[in-house]
């Protein structure tokens, strides 16, 4: 009886594995299959995304430079960055306090200095009430803190 036992056992997992073997050729068929696919459609987008990119160059190309005479100013047109260097130089050129220069542009002296330290960043919109403050002469400024420190 063992032996009929090992026989068929042994039988069992021959045509088990010729099963599984089956099925494995099957799906690595149809995996090989689609990371052919995969790559083309890779390809496709790479391609896609060249051609907008040329595109939408030689749109801007075409249209040129835009109007300069448009209503707003000049200051919201251009994107400003920020430096915390550039607004200490700013701040010690015109001789006020940090304090002071906070006052002209409605904010704290603590805020001031923690941009000058790095320790935080203006808004996107701070930057340009100080791209507009810039523009001022330094006589101006003085005249719009004493404004400024006049009112409660």
């Amino acid at each position: 009886m063992p032996n009929i036992a090992s026989v068929l056992k042994s039988e069992i997992a021959r045509v088990a594995r010729k099963e599984v073997r089956a099925e494995l050729e099957a799906m690595k068929r149809s995996s090989s299959q689609y990371r052919t696919v995969l790559a083309a459609v890779r390809r496709q987008v790479e391609e896609l995304q060249r051609e907008l990119k040329r595109l939408t160059k030689d749109q801007a190309n075409r249209r040129g430079p835009e109007r300069s005479d448009s209503a707003e100013p000049k200051s919201d047109a251009t994107p400003r960055r920020f430096s915390a260097a550039r607004l200490a130089a700013h701040r010690s050129k015109l001789q006020i306090s940090a304090s002071s220069y906070g006052k002209l542009l409605g904010l704290s002296g603590q805020t001031i200095y923690n941009w000058e330290q790095g320790k935080s960043r203006p808004s996107a919109a701070q930057i340009q009430q100080r791209a507009v403050l810039k523009e001022h002469r330094k006589s101006e400024l003085l005249r719009l803190l004493e404004v400024a420190e006049a009112q409660p």
